[in-house]
């Protein structure tokens, strides 16, 4: 087969890959009441069915570039690709929750690897005068999925079983798997050494916070199991930053911490995803189990959230190079907050009109808030810091979201442990209303890290790049 037809489809099996990705994460968070009531679950502790994939994609992020030098990039690309679609038939024939979880974290397994691993080829492979132009055909299937992924999760709910939910993946998956195997480019280079250790540690860190606080949410663990999960995950993190500190080739490069505004970038990414990360998950739970909409009606209220967002990348640039990036994010920050407070006001009488509008004014925030931290993040990395930036900022992404859903679940376990326990009628709406007003201070919160930004007049503000991260 000719270089240049491999370079013709290689751009249509990742977008390809990363429809799946973003349709399989959009697709679950509507259809989570009628898999809980399935499962014989409460709806409101089904996070561990998101926190689980998440936490696996955060977990193998920084493994991906190592293990395409390694063993190549369609072999490793297809065996993601064959991991993902292995996964989503496991989730389908998952009979209990822990089933479905672990069926998750094999399915996160084969994600984690999917997008990385696609566009690490395409930068290799492509020629540098269509670069830009196979980047943004790539990243469309990014907006089409969640655009999709709710109404299409709550019409198959209603009228087949939540099992097809996974079970659609799994022809695109096989004929996926197929094509990577003829076109993918075989791209192998020699492995550079990769921090086992540090892979470790961070890896330990992250899946004992995370279970901790999981503990939390769903009252599973007695307090002293909790705590020991949550200093362990404390001690494993800060053993690899001592542990980075005398290392060779750490697993994220050390010079990233001595530029600012990855350093604000990143921490305001942490904290502003703990708010903003919560809402795909407890927004269709909202809509279905307080408010009393239907499946297919939940998705088609999330569609007005991905329109919002759709609508704001045309203004992103603009208002950065107006404004610069601390006035932006830190005006954005306390919008966001206040966009998701406000659903603290919804209830049973409130018309559909403002339910949508502000499912779309959130979604114009939450696209504006993320476009302009990745950029900034991004913005003055150069040569070595280029990769390891890159890759630091999505475990983050992903790690941060994960955290977002469990404190979601928390605060609202916690609101519904105060009402006695009462899931139903106005105590319910209450909880959510009380969550919705935490997860909203949460995210606004993030304003006084990009306070630390220097201002437009006195540093030069960084010119976004020509092509933003897709959020």
């Amino acid at each position: 087969m000719t270089e240049s037809k491999r370079r013709g489809v290689l751009p249509w099996l990742v977008a390809v890959a990363f429809f799946m990705q973003t349709l399989d994460t959009t697709i679950l968070n509507t259809a989570l009441p009628k898999m809980a009531s399935g499962l014989g679950e409460s709806p409101l502790r089904m996070q561990s069915v998101v926190v689980s994939y998440m936490l696996t994609v955060a977990l193998l992020i920084p493994a991906s570039g190592y293990l395409s030098d390694r063993f190549g990039t369609r072999r490793v690309f297809a065996s993601a690709m064959f991991v993902f679609s292995l996964g989503s038939l496991a989730c389908a024939l998952a009979g209990t929750l822990t089933q479905l979880v672990v069926a998750r974290i094999l399915q996160g397994m084969g994600g984690a690897l999917l997008l990385p691993v696609g566009r690490l080829t395409i930068l290799k492979a492509a020629p540098k005068a269509e670069l830009l132009s196979v980047l943004a055909f790539v990243t469309v299937p990014g907006l089409i999925g969640p655009l999709i992924g709710p109404l299409l999760g709550g019409l198959l709910v209603e009228r087949l079983s939540w099992h097809w939910i996974f079970l659609i993946n799994l022809p695109v998956g096989a004929v996926g798997t197929v094509a990577s195997l003829m076109y993918m480019p075989d791209l192998k280079y020699e492995a550079t050494r990769f921090d086992r250790i540090g892979f470790i540690l961070v890896g330990v860190g992250m899946i004992s916070v995370s279970l901790g606080l999981q503990g939390i949410a769903e009252h599973a663990s007695f307090v002293g199991g909790t705590l020991v999960l949550l200093a362990v995950g404390v001690a494993a993190l800060t053993a690899y930053w001592l542990h980075a500190e005398h290392t060779m080739d750490p697993l994220f490069h050390p010079a990233l911490w001595s530029i600012h505004t990855y350093r604000v970038g990143l921490a305001g990414n942490l904290f502003a995803r703990l708010g903003a990360g919560a809402m795909p998950f407890l927004t269709p739970l909202f809509l279905q189990v307080a408010l009393g909409y239907a499946p297919t009606e939940a998705g088609l209220f999330m569609g007005a959230t991905v329109l919002g967002a759709m609508a704001s990348k045309v203004v992103v640039e603009k208002l950065v190079l107006r404004f610069g990036y601390r006035s932006v994010l830190v005006t954005n920050t306390l919008l966001l907050g206040l966009s998701m407070a406000s659903f603290a006001f919804l209830d049973h009488t409130s018309p559909i009109a403002q339910v949508v509008v502000q499912l779309a004014l959130f979604g114009v925030f939450n696209s504006l808030q993320f476009t302009a931290m990745n950029t900034l993040t991004l913005s003055d990395l150069a040569g070595k810091t280029a990769s390891s930036g890159n890759s630091l900022l999505s475990m983050t992404m992903q790690l941060s979201m994960s955290l977002g859903v469990t404190a979601a679940a928390t605060i609202l376990a916690a609101f519904q442990h105060a009402h006695g326990g009462a899931a139903t009628g106005h105590a319910l709406l209450a909880q959510f209303h009380h969550t919705y007003a935490c997860v909203g201070l949460l995210a606004s919160s993030s304003a006084l890290i990009f306070l630390q930004l220097a201002p437009p007049e006195a540093a030069e503000v960084p010119a976004p790049p020509e092509s933003f991260p897709v959020e």
